[in-house]
Protein backbone atom coordinates (compact mmCIF):
# COMPACT_ATOMS: atom_id res chain seq x y z
CA UNK A 1 0.00 0.00 0.00
CA UNK A 2 1.10 3.56 -0.70
CA UNK A 3 -0.39 5.69 2.11
CA UNK A 4 0.34 8.86 0.14
CA UNK A 5 -1.82 7.67 -2.77
CA UNK A 6 -4.81 10.04 -2.95
CA UNK A 7 -7.05 7.08 -3.81
CA UNK A 8 -6.53 5.83 -0.24
CA UNK A 9 -8.21 8.01 2.36
CA UNK A 10 -6.94 8.48 5.90
CA UNK A 11 -9.77 6.32 7.25
CA UNK A 12 -8.97 3.53 4.80
CA UNK A 13 -5.25 3.74 5.61
CA UNK A 14 -6.02 3.43 9.32
CA UNK A 15 -8.05 0.28 8.67
CA UNK A 16 -5.33 -1.24 6.49
CA UNK A 17 -2.67 -0.47 9.08
CA UNK A 18 -4.36 -2.96 11.41
CA UNK A 19 -3.34 -5.86 9.16
CA UNK A 20 -0.61 -8.00 10.75
CA UNK A 21 1.50 -9.90 8.17
CA UNK A 22 3.35 -11.89 10.85
CA UNK A 23 0.10 -13.24 12.25
CA UNK A 24 -1.03 -14.33 8.80
CA UNK A 25 2.28 -16.08 8.11
CA UNK A 26 2.23 -17.86 11.47
CA UNK A 27 -1.29 -19.12 10.81
CA UNK A 28 -0.48 -20.22 7.27
CA UNK A 29 2.57 -22.19 8.40
CA UNK A 30 0.72 -23.83 11.28
CA UNK A 31 -2.17 -24.83 9.02
CA UNK A 32 0.13 -26.10 6.27
CA UNK A 33 1.77 -28.42 8.81
CA UNK A 34 -1.57 -30.23 9.18
CA UNK A 35 -2.31 -32.78 6.49
CA UNK A 36 -5.88 -32.05 5.46
CA UNK A 37 -6.23 -34.07 2.28
CA UNK A 38 -9.89 -34.48 1.37
CA UNK A 39 -9.95 -38.09 2.55
CA UNK A 40 -8.09 -37.45 5.82
CA UNK A 41 -11.05 -36.90 8.14
CA UNK A 42 -8.90 -36.69 11.28
CA UNK A 43 -6.66 -34.08 9.69
CA UNK A 44 -9.66 -32.10 8.48
CA UNK A 45 -11.20 -32.17 11.96
CA UNK A 46 -7.97 -30.82 13.45
CA UNK A 47 -7.77 -28.14 10.78
CA UNK A 48 -11.40 -27.19 11.37
CA UNK A 49 -10.75 -26.84 15.11
CA UNK A 50 -7.97 -24.31 14.48
CA UNK A 51 -10.03 -22.45 11.90
CA UNK A 52 -12.94 -22.21 14.33
CA UNK A 53 -10.63 -20.61 16.89
CA UNK A 54 -9.33 -18.16 14.27
CA UNK A 55 -12.71 -17.08 12.93
CA UNK A 56 -14.10 -17.09 16.44
CA UNK A 57 -12.19 -13.83 16.95
CA UNK A 58 -14.76 -12.17 14.69
CA UNK A 59 -18.27 -11.23 15.78
CA UNK A 60 -21.03 -13.69 15.01
CA UNK A 61 -21.55 -17.41 15.33
CA UNK A 62 -19.11 -20.11 14.19
CA UNK A 63 -20.70 -23.48 13.55
CA UNK A 64 -19.85 -26.76 11.85
CA UNK A 65 -22.22 -28.06 9.16
CA UNK A 66 -22.48 -31.77 8.36
CA UNK A 67 -21.67 -32.78 4.78
CA UNK A 68 -24.48 -33.72 2.42
CA UNK A 69 -24.51 -37.40 1.34
CA UNK A 70 -22.16 -38.18 -1.54
CA UNK A 71 -21.73 -41.37 -3.53
CA UNK A 72 -19.50 -42.74 -6.26
CA UNK A 73 -19.34 -45.79 -8.53
CA UNK A 74 -16.66 -48.37 -7.73
CA UNK A 75 -14.85 -50.56 -10.25
CA UNK A 76 -17.56 -53.22 -9.92
CA UNK A 77 -20.26 -50.71 -10.84
CA UNK A 78 -21.69 -50.47 -7.33
CA UNK A 79 -22.76 -47.15 -5.81
CA UNK A 80 -20.83 -46.54 -2.61
CA UNK A 81 -21.10 -43.80 0.01
CA UNK A 82 -18.15 -41.42 0.39
CA UNK A 83 -17.10 -39.93 3.70
CA UNK A 84 -16.51 -36.18 3.83
CA UNK A 85 -15.53 -33.79 6.60
CA UNK A 86 -17.65 -31.08 8.17
CA UNK A 87 -17.78 -27.56 6.76
CA UNK A 88 -17.17 -24.40 8.80
CA UNK A 89 -19.60 -21.48 8.66
CA UNK A 90 -19.41 -18.07 10.33
CA UNK A 91 -22.43 -15.77 10.19
CA UNK A 92 -22.01 -12.08 11.03
CA UNK A 93 -24.86 -9.55 11.09
CA UNK A 94 -27.41 -11.90 9.47
CA UNK A 95 -30.07 -9.19 9.56
CA UNK A 96 -28.03 -6.59 7.66
CA UNK A 97 -29.73 -5.22 4.56
CA UNK A 98 -26.60 -5.81 2.50
CA UNK A 99 -24.62 -9.04 2.91
CA UNK A 100 -21.74 -10.79 1.14
CA UNK A 101 -20.33 -14.32 1.06
CA UNK A 102 -16.66 -15.24 1.53
CA UNK A 103 -15.57 -18.81 0.80
CA UNK A 104 -12.52 -21.01 1.02
CA UNK A 105 -11.60 -24.65 1.46
CA UNK A 106 -9.58 -26.44 4.12
CA UNK A 107 -8.83 -29.58 2.09
CA UNK A 108 -5.77 -30.17 -0.05
CA UNK A 109 -4.98 -32.69 -2.78
CA UNK A 110 -2.21 -34.38 -0.76
CA UNK A 111 -3.31 -37.56 1.10
CA UNK A 112 -1.96 -38.47 4.51
CA UNK A 113 0.67 -40.81 3.06
CA UNK A 114 1.94 -38.34 0.43
CA UNK A 115 5.66 -37.53 0.82
CA UNK A 116 4.98 -33.78 0.42
CA UNK A 117 4.37 -32.85 4.07
CA UNK A 118 6.99 -30.27 5.03
CA UNK A 119 7.72 -26.58 4.49
CA UNK A 120 10.99 -25.17 3.20
CA UNK A 121 12.28 -21.83 1.98
CA UNK A 122 13.04 -21.80 -1.73
CA UNK A 123 14.49 -18.30 -1.63
CA UNK A 124 14.02 -15.25 0.50
CA UNK A 125 10.29 -14.54 0.69
CA UNK A 126 9.22 -17.70 -1.19
CA UNK A 127 8.07 -20.80 0.70
CA UNK A 128 7.34 -24.31 -0.57
CA UNK A 129 4.80 -26.41 1.30
CA UNK A 130 1.51 -28.34 0.99
CA UNK A 131 -1.50 -26.08 0.66
CA UNK A 132 0.44 -22.86 1.29
CA UNK A 133 -1.07 -21.22 -1.79
CA UNK A 134 -4.09 -23.47 -2.31
CA UNK A 135 -5.39 -22.31 -0.02
CA UNK A 136 -4.28 -22.06 3.57
CA UNK A 137 -2.61 -18.77 2.79
CA UNK A 138 -5.87 -17.62 1.23
CA UNK A 139 -7.83 -18.50 4.37
CA UNK A 140 -5.35 -16.48 6.46
CA UNK A 141 -5.85 -13.54 4.07
CA UNK A 142 -9.62 -13.80 4.44
CA UNK A 143 -9.50 -13.88 8.25
CA UNK A 144 -7.06 -10.98 8.50
CA UNK A 145 -9.04 -8.84 6.05
CA UNK A 146 -12.22 -9.38 8.06
CA UNK A 147 -10.46 -8.49 11.32
CA UNK A 148 -9.26 -5.24 9.73
CA UNK A 149 -12.67 -4.51 8.19
CA UNK A 150 -14.35 -4.89 11.58
CA UNK A 151 -12.28 -1.89 12.78
CA UNK A 152 -14.03 0.33 10.21
CA UNK A 153 -17.12 2.32 11.25
CA UNK A 154 -18.70 1.08 8.03
CA UNK A 155 -18.56 -2.54 9.20
CA UNK A 156 -21.93 -2.24 10.90
CA UNK A 157 -23.60 -1.68 7.50
CA UNK A 158 -22.41 -4.96 5.94
CA UNK A 159 -23.18 -8.50 7.03
CA UNK A 160 -21.44 -11.59 5.75
CA UNK A 161 -21.22 -15.36 5.86
CA UNK A 162 -17.92 -17.22 5.73
CA UNK A 163 -17.94 -20.78 4.42
CA UNK A 164 -14.83 -22.99 4.48
CA UNK A 165 -15.60 -26.41 3.09
CA UNK A 166 -13.77 -29.71 3.32
CA UNK A 167 -14.28 -31.07 -0.19
CA UNK A 168 -13.54 -28.38 -2.77
CA UNK A 169 -10.65 -30.33 -4.25
CA UNK A 170 -12.99 -33.17 -5.23
CA UNK A 171 -15.83 -31.05 -6.60
CA UNK A 172 -17.67 -29.78 -3.49
CA UNK A 173 -20.46 -32.31 -3.86
CA UNK A 174 -21.05 -32.53 -0.10
CA UNK A 175 -20.96 -28.73 0.30
CA UNK A 176 -22.78 -27.63 -2.87
CA UNK A 177 -26.19 -27.41 -1.14
CA UNK A 178 -24.60 -25.34 1.64
CA UNK A 179 -22.96 -23.00 -0.87
CA UNK A 180 -26.28 -22.50 -2.65
CA UNK A 181 -28.08 -21.79 0.62
CA UNK A 182 -25.49 -19.27 1.79
CA UNK A 183 -25.28 -17.57 -1.62
CA UNK A 184 -29.00 -16.78 -1.64
CA UNK A 185 -29.72 -13.02 -1.62
CA UNK A 186 -26.05 -12.04 -1.35
CA UNK A 187 -24.86 -8.80 -2.92
CA UNK A 188 -21.53 -10.32 -3.98
CA UNK A 189 -19.06 -13.05 -3.12
CA UNK A 190 -15.29 -13.35 -2.71
CA UNK A 191 -13.49 -16.69 -2.93
CA UNK A 192 -9.90 -17.15 -1.83
CA UNK A 193 -8.35 -19.38 -4.46
CA UNK A 194 -4.79 -18.27 -5.31
CA UNK A 195 -4.20 -15.81 -8.12
CA UNK A 196 -3.90 -17.46 -11.53
CA UNK A 197 -0.47 -15.93 -12.14
CA UNK A 198 2.39 -15.16 -9.75
CA UNK A 199 1.99 -11.44 -10.52
CA UNK A 200 -1.51 -11.42 -9.03
CA UNK A 201 -3.59 -11.76 -12.21
CA UNK A 202 -7.05 -13.05 -11.31
CA UNK A 203 -9.41 -15.50 -13.00
CA UNK A 204 -12.19 -14.01 -15.10
CA UNK A 205 -14.67 -16.30 -16.83
CA UNK A 206 -14.37 -19.99 -16.07
CA UNK A 207 -15.52 -23.03 -18.00
CA UNK A 208 -17.58 -25.68 -16.27
CA UNK A 209 -16.89 -29.26 -15.30
CA UNK A 210 -18.88 -32.48 -15.23
CA UNK A 211 -17.83 -35.95 -14.09
CA UNK A 212 -19.63 -39.07 -15.24
CA UNK A 213 -19.50 -42.81 -14.67
CA UNK A 214 -21.31 -45.05 -17.15
CA UNK A 215 -21.97 -48.66 -16.12
CA UNK A 216 -22.29 -51.27 -18.91
CA UNK A 217 -23.80 -54.68 -18.21
CA UNK A 218 -23.52 -57.23 -20.99
CA UNK A 219 -23.49 -61.04 -21.09
CA UNK A 220 -20.49 -63.28 -20.56
CA UNK A 221 -19.67 -66.20 -22.86
CA UNK A 222 -16.69 -68.33 -23.87
CA UNK A 223 -14.51 -66.40 -26.30
CA UNK A 224 -13.89 -69.53 -28.42
CA UNK A 225 -16.90 -71.84 -28.00
CA UNK A 226 -19.82 -69.42 -28.21
CA UNK A 227 -18.70 -65.79 -28.50
CA UNK A 228 -21.89 -64.98 -30.42
CA UNK A 229 -23.89 -65.52 -27.25
CA UNK A 230 -21.91 -62.86 -25.38
CA UNK A 231 -22.55 -59.14 -25.22
CA UNK A 232 -19.21 -57.40 -24.79
CA UNK A 233 -19.43 -54.58 -22.24
CA UNK A 234 -15.88 -53.40 -22.98
CA UNK A 235 -16.68 -52.99 -26.67
CA UNK A 236 -19.77 -50.96 -25.78
CA UNK A 237 -17.72 -48.77 -23.46
CA UNK A 238 -15.08 -48.30 -26.14
CA UNK A 239 -17.75 -47.35 -28.67
CA UNK A 240 -18.98 -44.66 -26.30
CA UNK A 241 -15.40 -43.37 -25.91
CA UNK A 242 -15.11 -42.91 -29.67
CA UNK A 243 -18.51 -41.24 -29.94
CA UNK A 244 -17.69 -38.87 -27.10
CA UNK A 245 -14.40 -37.90 -28.75
CA UNK A 246 -16.28 -37.24 -31.98
CA UNK A 247 -18.53 -34.83 -30.08
CA UNK A 248 -15.59 -32.81 -28.75
CA UNK A 249 -15.24 -29.19 -29.85
CA UNK A 250 -13.19 -26.23 -28.67
CA UNK A 251 -16.22 -25.23 -26.58
CA UNK A 252 -16.67 -28.75 -25.21
CA UNK A 253 -13.47 -30.58 -24.29
CA UNK A 254 -14.28 -34.21 -23.40
CA UNK A 255 -11.79 -36.47 -21.64
CA UNK A 256 -12.54 -40.21 -21.42
CA UNK A 257 -10.33 -41.02 -18.45
CA UNK A 258 -10.64 -44.67 -17.43
CA UNK A 259 -12.37 -47.97 -18.22
CA UNK A 260 -12.71 -50.64 -15.52
CA UNK A 261 -13.84 -54.15 -16.48
CA UNK A 262 -12.96 -57.39 -18.18
CA UNK A 263 -11.40 -60.58 -16.85
CA UNK A 264 -9.65 -63.51 -18.52
CA UNK A 265 -8.76 -63.37 -22.20
CA UNK A 266 -11.08 -66.29 -22.99
CA UNK A 267 -14.19 -64.67 -21.48
CA UNK A 268 -16.44 -62.15 -23.22
CA UNK A 269 -16.58 -59.36 -20.59
CA UNK A 270 -20.04 -58.69 -19.21
CA UNK A 271 -19.12 -55.61 -17.18
CA UNK A 272 -17.38 -52.27 -17.70
CA UNK A 273 -17.37 -48.81 -16.14
CA UNK A 274 -16.32 -45.79 -18.20
CA UNK A 275 -15.38 -42.56 -16.43
CA UNK A 276 -15.14 -39.29 -18.31
CA UNK A 277 -14.98 -35.54 -17.71
CA UNK A 278 -16.33 -32.63 -19.75
CA UNK A 279 -15.29 -28.96 -19.64
CA UNK A 280 -18.07 -26.92 -21.28
CA UNK A 281 -17.14 -23.30 -21.98
CA UNK A 282 -20.70 -21.97 -21.69
CA UNK A 283 -23.96 -22.84 -20.00
CA UNK A 284 -25.61 -23.30 -23.41
CA UNK A 285 -23.02 -25.91 -24.40
CA UNK A 286 -23.36 -27.67 -21.05
CA UNK A 287 -27.14 -27.86 -21.35
CA UNK A 288 -26.91 -29.15 -24.92
CA UNK A 289 -24.55 -31.95 -23.90
CA UNK A 290 -26.71 -32.97 -20.96
CA UNK A 291 -29.72 -33.02 -23.26
CA UNK A 292 -28.03 -35.21 -25.87
CA UNK A 293 -26.44 -37.72 -23.49
CA UNK A 294 -29.51 -39.91 -22.79
CA UNK A 295 -30.09 -40.45 -26.52
CA UNK A 296 -26.45 -41.34 -27.02
CA UNK A 297 -26.54 -43.91 -24.22
CA UNK A 298 -29.76 -45.41 -25.56
CA UNK A 299 -28.15 -45.80 -28.97
CA UNK A 300 -25.15 -47.59 -27.45
CA UNK A 301 -27.43 -49.88 -25.43
CA UNK A 302 -29.47 -50.80 -28.49
CA UNK A 303 -26.55 -51.40 -30.84
CA UNK A 304 -24.58 -53.57 -28.40
CA UNK A 305 -27.55 -55.14 -26.59
CA UNK A 306 -26.24 -54.13 -23.20
CA UNK A 307 -27.72 -52.32 -20.23
CA UNK A 308 -26.36 -48.82 -19.62
CA UNK A 309 -26.67 -46.80 -16.41
CA UNK A 310 -25.41 -43.24 -15.88
CA UNK A 311 -24.06 -41.72 -12.66
CA UNK A 312 -22.87 -38.15 -12.22
CA UNK A 313 -23.36 -34.89 -14.06
CA UNK A 314 -22.21 -31.28 -14.20
CA UNK A 315 -20.95 -30.29 -10.75
CA UNK A 316 -19.44 -26.92 -11.70
CA UNK A 317 -21.58 -24.88 -14.12
CA UNK A 318 -19.67 -22.52 -16.44
CA UNK A 319 -19.05 -19.08 -14.91
CA UNK A 320 -19.37 -16.17 -17.37
CA UNK A 321 -18.52 -12.57 -16.53
CA UNK A 322 -22.00 -11.05 -16.73
CA UNK A 323 -22.74 -7.33 -16.13
CA UNK A 324 -23.04 -7.75 -12.36
CA UNK A 325 -19.77 -9.69 -12.20
CA UNK A 326 -18.12 -7.02 -14.35
CA UNK A 327 -19.16 -4.37 -11.80
CA UNK A 328 -17.63 -6.38 -8.97
CA UNK A 329 -14.44 -6.90 -10.99
CA UNK A 330 -14.30 -3.14 -11.60
CA UNK A 331 -14.52 -2.48 -7.86
CA UNK A 332 -11.75 -5.02 -7.19
CA UNK A 333 -9.61 -3.62 -10.01
CA UNK A 334 -9.99 -0.05 -8.74
CA UNK A 335 -9.07 -1.18 -5.23
CA UNK A 336 -6.01 -3.04 -6.52
CA UNK A 337 -4.79 0.00 -8.45
CA UNK A 338 -5.29 2.20 -5.39
CA UNK A 339 -2.94 -0.14 -3.51
CA UNK A 340 -0.39 -0.24 -6.31
CA UNK A 341 -1.20 -3.88 -7.16
CA UNK A 342 -1.77 -5.62 -10.47
CA UNK A 343 -5.34 -5.17 -11.73
CA UNK A 344 -5.72 -7.84 -14.41
CA UNK A 345 -7.68 -10.99 -15.10
CA UNK A 346 -7.79 -13.74 -17.69
CA UNK A 347 -10.27 -16.48 -18.51
CA UNK A 348 -9.40 -20.01 -17.41
CA UNK A 349 -10.53 -23.59 -17.85
CA UNK A 350 -10.04 -24.32 -14.16
CA UNK A 351 -13.06 -24.57 -11.88
CA UNK A 352 -13.78 -23.82 -8.22
CA UNK A 353 -16.57 -22.90 -5.84
CA UNK A 354 -16.87 -19.60 -7.70
CA UNK A 355 -18.63 -21.57 -10.45
CA UNK A 356 -21.27 -22.76 -7.99
CA UNK A 357 -21.75 -19.28 -6.55
CA UNK A 358 -22.13 -17.66 -9.98
CA UNK A 359 -24.74 -20.29 -10.89
CA UNK A 360 -26.83 -18.90 -8.02
CA UNK A 361 -26.87 -15.50 -9.74
CA UNK A 362 -24.35 -13.90 -7.38
CA UNK A 363 -21.36 -11.98 -8.81
CA UNK A 364 -18.10 -13.44 -7.56
CA UNK A 365 -14.37 -12.81 -7.80
CA UNK A 366 -12.83 -16.15 -6.96
CA UNK A 367 -9.06 -15.58 -6.90
CA UNK A 368 -8.74 -13.23 -3.94
CA UNK A 369 -6.09 -15.44 -2.35
CA UNK A 370 -2.31 -15.25 -2.31
CA UNK A 371 0.23 -15.05 -5.09
CA UNK A 372 2.13 -18.28 -5.67
CA UNK A 373 2.13 -21.17 -8.08
CA UNK A 374 2.66 -24.86 -8.93
CA UNK A 375 -0.44 -25.78 -6.93
CA UNK A 376 -1.44 -29.45 -6.70
CA UNK A 377 2.21 -30.47 -6.94
CA UNK A 378 5.18 -30.89 -4.57
CA UNK A 379 6.54 -27.65 -6.07
CA UNK A 380 3.65 -25.54 -4.70
CA UNK A 381 4.89 -22.20 -3.41
CA UNK A 382 3.71 -19.04 -1.66
CA UNK A 383 5.09 -15.52 -2.19
CA UNK A 384 5.07 -14.32 1.42
CA UNK A 385 4.65 -10.60 0.75
CA UNK A 386 1.36 -11.34 -1.00
CA UNK A 387 -0.27 -12.19 2.33
CA UNK A 388 -0.28 -8.52 3.31
CA UNK A 389 -1.05 -7.31 -0.22
CA UNK A 390 -4.10 -9.49 -0.64
CA UNK A 391 -5.42 -8.88 2.87
CA UNK A 392 -5.26 -5.14 2.21
CA UNK A 393 -7.07 -5.66 -1.08
CA UNK A 394 -9.87 -7.67 0.51
CA UNK A 395 -10.31 -5.26 3.40
CA UNK A 396 -10.56 -2.33 0.99
CA UNK A 397 -13.02 -4.18 -1.25
CA UNK A 398 -15.22 -5.02 1.75
CA UNK A 399 -15.15 -1.41 2.93
CA UNK A 400 -16.14 -0.15 -0.51
CA UNK A 401 -18.92 -2.74 -0.77
CA UNK A 402 -20.19 -1.56 2.60
CA UNK A 403 -20.10 2.05 1.48
CA UNK A 404 -21.19 1.88 -2.16
CA UNK A 405 -22.43 -1.66 -2.81
CA UNK A 406 -22.05 -2.32 -6.52
CA UNK A 407 -23.20 1.19 -7.30
CA UNK A 408 -26.87 0.24 -6.97
CA UNK A 409 -28.24 2.93 -4.70
CA UNK A 410 -25.84 2.59 -1.79
CA UNK A 411 -26.17 5.11 1.03
CA UNK A 412 -24.09 8.24 0.67
CA UNK A 413 -21.71 7.71 3.58
CA UNK A 414 -18.63 9.80 4.18
CA UNK A 415 -15.52 8.43 2.45
CA UNK A 416 -13.55 9.43 5.52
CA UNK A 417 -15.81 7.64 7.99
Amino acid sequence: MKPEDPAITAAQAAMLAAIEPARMLDRTLAWSAINSGTGNLDGLAHQAELLAACFGELPGEVRMEDPAPVSAIDAAGREIALQRGQHLVLSVRPDAARRVLLTGHMDTVFPADHPFQTIRELERGVLNGPGLADMKGGIAVMAEALLAFERSPLASTLGYDVMINSDEEVGSQSSAPLIARLAADKLAALTYEPATMPDGTMAGARGGSGNYSVIFTGRSAHAGRNPQDGRNALVAASDLVLRLKAMQTTDLPINPAKIDGGSANNVVPDHAVLRFNIRPKSRKVAEAFEGSLPGLLNAIAAQHEVEVHLHGGISRPPKPVDPQAARLFALVDDSARALGLIAARRDTGGVCDGNNIAACGVPVVDTMGVRGGAIHSPDEYLIVESLAERAQLSALVLRRLAQHGLGDGAPDLSENA
